[in-house]
């Protein structure tokens, strides 16, 4: 069942997982079992910013001390180091882009990797546990990540299907899809993230760790990395960049960050407000419904909850209805919450472009969190994570004792 998208269910989930989130965390973690007791769920309203970072770090570290809450929090940093990792390497995404097209290409002209994508994509490869979590995700539009992991190998190693053709998969259906986390995950397992690092399914792993419920046969015994090129040079992170308050501005809002509170803190009072989702960009092919759902009604709770500050919005197609309606109500700015690489800062960039003939200027606001955050994302996650102390100490209301 797909859960209400609103920031009050993404409440209720964090409470729920609250006395969870130390040391019960940390030791069941990994078990993929029904109903998925054992970790938050909260991915979903991360994703689209319905619950923020620093507040559920806030909330679990009010509750556990950072030993006991650490493999919790450093969960919540791996989606920001994945983040910050594509942030500064764009050209990753645009290389999945390409070997994305290229896939579907020979799915088109070679029937046997068209017959064995499809019965993947359906869960009709005789694989039992691959089959239920092919199923559990179309259904559900969620995986468990001890599940993901072992999906991806699969696919990669025991089926031998094209990696980008899995990424693709997940992205269609997840409601958490995510351009970093979803790409550099599926990279990760197939050894072209971390050159040489690959994650093998293992029977007697899977077994264990979804409590005997499956114990599939026929597995690779062996994860090869795959070819791939180097990895792209490293860009400077974004840096923030201010608003002219005293120019007539509207405010964008995107599935990206359905939290704008901190803009209107900062003195942000738009005189207009419009909206732009792009759930199908998320893939060439046809997009769940699930997800459609999830995204629109994630960008109604939120317009819903800042009515009093929003006033009238638009909802805007694509980014040349954007356009227009900036021209129409006067605007001399558009203030956005930065939207990190993928569909929608590809919809921005073209935005910019098309408003800079009209005088109109666009501004990406950046997030503290993000900003402290996504510097350091430049070597593996493990030399990230000597970071996550200091980050968490500058976050207001924490404190690294």
């Amino acid at each position: 069942m797909t859960p209400a998208a609103t920031r009050t269910e993404g409440l209720r989930r964090l409470s729920r997982f609250l006395p969870h989130a130390g040391r019960d965390y940390a030791r069941l973690r990994n078990h993929d079992v029904p109903g998925h007791p054992h970790v938050s769920t909260l991915s979903p309203f991360l994703r689209h910013r319905l619950l923020t970072e620093e507040e559920v770090l806030q909330a679990v570290l009010a509750r556990h001390s950072p030993d006991a809450a650490g493999k919790f929090v450093a969960e919540v940093f791996w989606r920001t180091y994945w983040k910050g990792r594509l942030e500064l390497r764009p050209a990753v995404w645009d290389d999945y882009q390409r070997g994305l097209s290229a896939a579907l290409n020979r799915v088109q002209v070679e029937s046997g990797l068209r017959r064995d994508w499809q019965a993947a994509c359906r869960g009709e490869t005789g694989i039992d546990a691959f089959d239920h979590w092919a199923r559990e995700l179309a259904e559900t539009g969620y995986l468990h990540n001890h599940a993901r992991m072992w999906f991806a190998s699969i696919w990669i190693f025991t089926l031998r299907l094209p990696w980008e053709l899995g990424a693709d998969f997940f992205m269609r259906h997840l409601l958490d899809g995510d351009p970093a986390s979803n790409t550099l995950s599926w990279r990760w397992v197939a050894g072209i993230q971390t050159p040489g690092k690959t994650y093998l399914a293992r029977p007697d792993n899977i077994a264990q760790y979804t409590d005997g419920r499956f114990r599939p046969q026929g597995l690779a015994t062996r994860a090869d990395p795959l070819p791939a090129p180097p990895l792209p040079t490293t860009r400077a992170a974004p840096e923030p960049q201010p608003w002219d308050r005293s120019a007539r501005t509207g405010l964008l809002l995107t599935e990206e960050d359905l939290s704008p509170a901190h803009l209107f803190a900062d003195g942000l009072t738009p005189v207009a407000a419009a909206t732009l989702t792009d759930a199908p960009g998320r893939s060439p092919l046809a997009v769940a419904p699930q997800v459609h759902a999830f995204t629109a009604a994630a960008m109604d709770d939120c317009t819903t909850r800042w009515a009093d500050r929003l006033g009238t919005v638009t909802p805007c197609a694509d980014d040349a209805a954007v356009a227009d309606w900036a021209r129409a109500a006067g605007l001399d700015q558009i203030v956005t919450p930065y939207a990190p690489v993928g569909a929608i800062a590809t919809r921005l960039a073209r935005l910019e472009t098309a408003l800079a003939p009209h005088g109109i200027t666009l501004v990406r606001a950046l997030r503290p969190y993000d900003c402290a955050a996504w510097p350091h994302a430049t070597h593996g996650f493990f030399r990230f994570k000597e970071r996550i102390p200091a980050l968490i100490g500058q976050i207001r209301g924490l404190s690294v004792a």
